[in-house]
């Protein structure tokens, strides 16, 4: 009896929660966890619910009770992946996918959690392998090629940088893709490119304070100072604290201008 009740509590659960329900999925799980405190549907379900609402502690808890009782269970196990690498416990997270048999290992769910540990964990070597086996198996993988694009950047090989980059934005792609190809385009002395890209960045996340920055560095470059002082203007609002970085970047640049009052930069970037 407890099995078909545990697992009707279970799709009520999943069914609120795929709904737009979180709270109600919560209160189911923790009415059946009440009676069966072991469950492993149920605490790995309620650790789902606990993650997405960005309650990793609890999260994690849950998890860990369903993996006792029910260890080689895969998507539990991606799952306790996913809350250690949120929790920046690499160690913990990798063992976790390692831990997952052959088969489960294979699917692109596993793949792309393993590379997107190695490379935050700041494994290089084998997080290039990981993304390259991913955009092998999918060819079309915006974020494989956005990180191997990184990757090349940060290995000195701009022309590689700036080829994978360019496929990754030719689609719908995210702030930080831009900024990346902002960057390379610059390390080509490419800064009308690097000025599309960083607009491109600011114009998907207005607050992207290393974006505007960059913005009027590529700005100053192109002989547009006055464009330069603007996008500054915005990086110097957002975070005040930018205001060295900047006053280094007007001063040492061949396009950039010599200020002798402080206050008056702060004033031109306050405009």
């Amino acid at each position: 009896m407890k099995h078909h009740e545990a697992e009707s509590i279970v799709r009520q659960a999943a069914a609120a929660f795929n709904g737009g329900r979180p709270n109600d999925a919560r209160r189911l799980c923790e009415q059946g966890l009440r009676h069966w405190p072991d469950e492993p549907m149920l605490n790995h379900l309620l650790a789902a619910v606990y993650f997405a609402q960005g309650h990793t502690r609890q999260a994690r808890d849950h998890v860990e009770t369903s993996l006792r009782t029910a260890p080689h269970h895969g998507p539990a196990r991606l799952l306790a992946a996913r809350i250690a690498r949120a929790e920046r416990d690499f160690s913990a997270a990798l063992a976790h996918l390692n831990h997952i048999g052959a088969a489960a290992a294979s699917t692109i769910g596993v793949a792309l959690e393993k590379a997107r540990t190695l490379d935050q964990a700041g494994h290089q070597v084998e997080a290039k392998a990981a993304w390259r086996a991913i955009l092998h198996a999918t060819p079309h993988s915006r974020e494989a090629m956005a990180r191997l694009g990184r990757i090349a950047w940060d290995d000195g090989d701009f022309t590689e940088a700036a080829a994978l980059l360019e496929r990754a934005v030719a689609d719908d792609a995210p702030a930080s893709t831009w900024f990346d190809l902002g960057m390379v385009r610059q390390d080509l002395r490419d800064h009308q490119g690097a000025t599309a890209a960083y607009r491109k960045a600011l114009a998907k996340r207005p607050d992207y304070v290393e974006a505007a920055v960059n913005l009027g560095v590529a700005l100053q470059e192109t002989g547009d100072l006055d464009g330069a002082l603007a996008a500054y203007g915005t990086a110097y609002r957002l975070r005040p604290s930018t205001f060295g970085t900047i006053a280094m970047a007007l001063t040492s640049s061949s396009h950039g201008r010599l200020w002798l009052d402080e206050a008056s930069l702060r004033r031109s970037l306050e405009m």
